[in-house]
């Protein structure tokens, strides 16, 4: 089921290297095919918390500048939904902000 579309803002290379030092580094997406751009989600996108074993995928479609949050399972009522950072719902590569 879909949760949510939204816009995203596209930015640049230039432009991820300026973000990556402030708090916006948390809340923007690697965007494009060869992810050399990136993006800011202009709905609840950034907001999703991360889980390995996420309730939530989302989808990047380039062309519309729209990424799509869909359930991959039945969501229990006060359930957070989640979204795995690293792209796919299933990916278990530890991400940047865990301890290792």
């Amino acid at each position: 089921m879909t949760i949510e579309v939204s816009p995203v803002i596209v930015m640049t290379k230039a432009d991820r290297e300026l973000l990556d030092k402030t708090l916006l580094h948390d809340y923007i997406f690697e965007w494009g095919t060869k992810r050399n751009q990136c993006c800011l989600a202009l709905g609840y996108v950034s907001m999703y918390n991360h889980s390995y074993q996420s309730n939530c995928e989302y989808l990047m479609d380039y062309d519309q500048q729209l990424i799509t949050v869909k359930t991959i399972r039945a969501i229990q009522p006060g359930e957070e939904l989640c979204i795995n950072y690293n792209g796919d719902w299933d990916n278990g590569k530890k991400v940047w902000f865990e301890a290792k």
